[in-house]
């Protein structure tokens, strides 16, 4: 018997009755409706702190360095990776909101952690590792609600209602950086709550306010949402998993095969799409730091303002990407999205002749009396900006000017969301009708692979080598990519047209 929901709730096989048809309709969209307010806040769990973990990190534990944040910010999508799988099978066989209401408490008390970490005496940085690992396993819940919305749309419905997700999860971006930059009045010094022995300050208040957020979406869940399943052309049919498989009527197309070459071809252009976009997210603060001298306030405020900035923009894009794939397929969409992020990250090489400014510079510089100068940074009253000497690469590499930074913001802003909704909307598409909550937890696996390996390889190769290198190497990926889809492009066909069911 289910914890959370009951068989009461599984939606019959409809017969003809109009008004039987309306009703599910209309609890079908609310429901789909919640899974988009699930997929928001999801990624606002992630971008509401993304810009303030490297100041935060520093300042409570000087030990860490940019390698070490290139293993938080992966530590989220590592626990994503190990959950969806196992959430994608739970929700497979049994009422989709146990997998989603456990999900969604295991995130609020992951943020409620990383709020008190500076309470522990030592290991801070392990513990923040460890609290992002935890944040980042209760969004695994993102395959739940991709598998749900694929089963819960037609064929003709799919793309717009997989835009409208991404969209909702572009909002995310959008509000999560927002919400963080408005936080960042708060101060490094904020208030303190005696009776919790909590510190509400500009890094801890946007990880409470996630997991208040948390809470509502656990509510909503089981308040409203319900279990239902259409065919390719939008006909109610029972869901599969709230009974046994002996119990259901298999349609005759889901006896069919899957093409398990182009589901893996899927599989590595979506691990490629979240790579790069992991390798941006993860380097906008320290390398603004380095090359335009920011202190950690005005990183995480600046930062703040672009990513959500960038959020806007690819909202507009999802409304567009609805028309355009109609007319012109979704593959095109697809692989114009990736010669755009191309040319985001190829604008992003540094060049001229004008280098970083770095910190010792400050020292040799300064009037203020060298001791003087190092008392203060003792104090906090200073903070060096700049490059910091230990990367050598600072020396010989050309500074990156804010109008490229910009620019290949704008251009990834374009990029990106086009890439993202595609790819898993293809990707549902070629699942065809048979539950795809198992198919969608090894696709989100593989996007959080990329957010696992992207910080750690983007923080390792800019540390040591700069950004010429690394954003020389993002550009062979994502021509990889580029090549790929181009060799594969045939095969990338819904289930149905595979079969010749409809026609593309």
């Amino acid at each position: 018997m289910s914890l959370i929901g009951s068989e009461e709730e599984s939606t019959p096989l409809l017969s003809g009755d109009a008004d039987s048809v309306e009703e599910a309709d209309r609890s079908r969209w609310k429901s789909i409706r919640v899974m988009y307010f699930t997929m928001f806040l999801s990624s606002v769990g992630f971008t509401i702190v993304i810009t303030s973990i490297w100041p935060y990190l520093q300042k409570f534990d000087d030990t860490a360095d940019a390698s070490f944040l290139g293993w938080v910010v992966a530590a989220y999508s590592l626990g994503q990776m190990v959950a969806s799988p196992l959430f994608g099978l739970w929700s497979n066989h049994r009422p989709r909101r146990e997998p989603l209401v456990c999900s969604i408490f295991f995130n609020v008390s992951a943020n409620i952690y990383y709020a008190y970490i500076y309470l522990i005496p030592s290991y801070n940085k392990y513990h923040m590792l460890l609290a992002r690992a935890f944040v980042g396993f209760g969004a695994g819940n993102v395959a739940v609600v991709r598998s749900y919305v694929a089963g819960a749309t037609s064929l003709k419905e799919r793309t717009s209602a997989m835009a409208n997700m991404s969209a909702c999860q572009a909002l995310g971006f959008i509000l999560g950086p927002a919400l963080q930059a408005a936080l960042s009045f708060i101060g490094e010094k904020g208030y303190t709550l005696h009776f919790l022995e909590l510190k509400l300050n500009m890094y801890t208040a946007p990880a409470l306010l996630a997991a208040v957020f948390g809470v509502i979406n656990i509510l909503l869940v089981i308040i409203i949402l319900r279990e239902h399943r259409v065919d390719d052309h939008g006909r109610h049919i029972t869901a599969i998993n709230y009974v046994s498989e002996d119990e259901v009527e298999v349609p005759p197309e889901v006896e069919e095969n899957i093409d398990q070459i182009a589901v893996l071809t899927s599989n590595v252009l979506f691990f490629v799409i979240l790579f790069i976009f992991a390798v941006f997210e993860t380097i906008s603060t320290p390398l603004s730091m380095d090359m335009f001298a920011w202190t950690r306030k005005e990183a995480v405020l600046y930062n703040g303002i672009i990513l959500a900035a960038i959020g806007f923009e690819s909202i507009i894009v999802f409304l567009v990407v609805k028309v355009i794939s109609v007319r012109i397929g979704d593959r095109p969409v697809l692989l114009s999205g990736l010669a755009i992020v191309f040319i985001g990250f190829f604008i992003l090489l540094p060049w001229g002749n004008q280098y970083p400014k770095i910190q010792w510079a400050d020292l040799q510089n300064n009037s203020i009396p060298a001791i003087t100068f190092a008392a203060n940074a003792a104090n906090g009253t200073v903070e060096p900006t700049g490059c910091p000497p230990e990367q050598i690469w600072c020396q010989y590499t050309p500074a990156i000017q804010l109008a490229q930074y910009i620019t290949s913001d704008i251009l990834i802003g374009v990029g990106y969301p086009a890439c993202n909704v595609m790819s898993y909307t293809l990707y549902s598409k070629i699942l065809g009708p048979k539950p795809q909550g198992v198919y969608m937890g090894w696709l989100t696996a593989s996007g959080s692979g990329a957010r696992t390996l992207g910080p750690v390889f983007v923080s390792q190769v800019y540390t040591l080598l700069g950004p010429r290198w690394a954003f020389s190497l993002i550009c062979g990926i994502v021509l990889a990519a580029i090549i790929l889809l181009t060799a594969m492009y045939k095969r990338l066909i819904a289930f149905s047209v595979r079969y010749g069911r409809i026609e593309e």
